[in-house]
C-alpha cells in the first residue's frame, strides 16, 4: 500500500494535474481522496469506479489510462473551483493486496479473522466445511479510518464438539468479489506444525486500498 501526501496549488477554472506514481503492477487499484475524506476518484478492475464519487467532482476527474500500466496514477482535475482548495491524497495498491494487511490466528478456544484498509464497507461471515448446523457464535466489529477505509475483525468461539472442521471466514464487499487464501494448521500432541497454501483465485475484488480476503483454517482436535 502506498500513500502519498502533498499540498498542490490550483488555478481557478483551469485544468490541473495532481501527480502520483506507483510501482508497475497488474490489477492496480488507485484511489484519490481529499483530506476532508471526500472520494475524488477511484479505479480498479481496469476501469473507473465512480459509484461512490463525491458529487462535487462528477465529470471533472480522469486518469491517464494509457499510462497506468507504466505506474502513472496522476489525476487530472478540470474546471478548478475555489471549493477544490484542499489537500489531496493518492492511494495505490494491487488486487492481490499486501499480506500484512490481514491476519488470522488461533488460540485455545477462539479464532480471529481480520482485515484492514477495505473499501467500500465490507461484510464478514463464518461457515464450515463440510457444512454443519453448528451455531457459530461470533462477534464482529467494523471501524472506519480517517481515510474512509474500513477495518473489520471477527472472533469465533469454539466448543469441544466443533472438531475436524474447516472454519471459513469470508470477507466481501457489495460486489461479492473475493480472493482466496488457504491456511492449514495441524495440531498434534507432541508438536505444532504450520504450513501455508496459497491458491490462485480468479475473482477481482472491489477495493480501494487493500485486499478482500478469503481465509481458511483447518483445526484438528484430539
Amino acid at each position: 500500500l502506498i500513500q502519498i501526501k502533498w499540498t498542490y496549488s490550483l488555478v481557478f477554472m483551469e485544468s490541473c494535474i495532481l501527480p502520483c506514481s506507483t510501482q508497475v503492477n497488474d490489477n492496480l487499484v488507485i484511489v484519490w481522496t481529499q483530506l476532508t475524506s471526500r472520494l475524488v476518484h477511484s479505479y480498479f478492475e481496469n476501469q473507473d469506479q465512480l459509484e461512490h464519487q463525491d458529487q462535487h467532482f462528477r465529470g471533472r476527474t480522469s486518469l491517464f489510462k494509457d499510462q497506468i500500466s507504466r505506474g502513472n496514477a496522476s489525476l487530472q482535475l478540470t474546471g478548478v473551483e475555489v471549493q477544490d482548495q484542499d489537500r489531496y491524497r493518492c492511494y495505490t495498491s494491487t488486487m492481490r493486496g499486501n499480506k500484512d494487511s490481514f491476519e488470522i490466528h488461533k488460540t485455545t478456544c477462539l479464532i480471529i479473522c481480520s482485515s484492514e484498509g477495505i473499501y467500500p464497507e465490507p461484510d464478514l461471515t463464518w461457515s464450515t466445511s463440510p457444512p454443519s448446523n453448528l451455531n457459530l457464535q461470533n462477534q464482529t466489529s467494523i471501524q472506519q479510518t480517517e481515510q474512509q477505509l474500513y477495518n473489520i475483525s471477527s472472533s469465533l468461539i469454539l466448543s469441544d464438539s466443533e472438531t475436524d472442521l474447516i472454519y471459513i471466514c469470508t470477507i466481501s464487499t457489495r460486489s461479492n468479489r473475493t480472493l482466496q487464501l488457504t491456511h492449514s494448521l495441524s495440531v498434534s500432541e507432541d508438536s505444532t506444525k504450520f504450513r501455508e497454501i496459497a491458491r490462485g483465485v480468479v475473482g477481482p475484488i472491489l477495493l480501494a486500498a487493500a485486499v478482500v480476503v478469503f481465509l481458511v483454517w483447518y483445526i484438528k482436535k484430539r
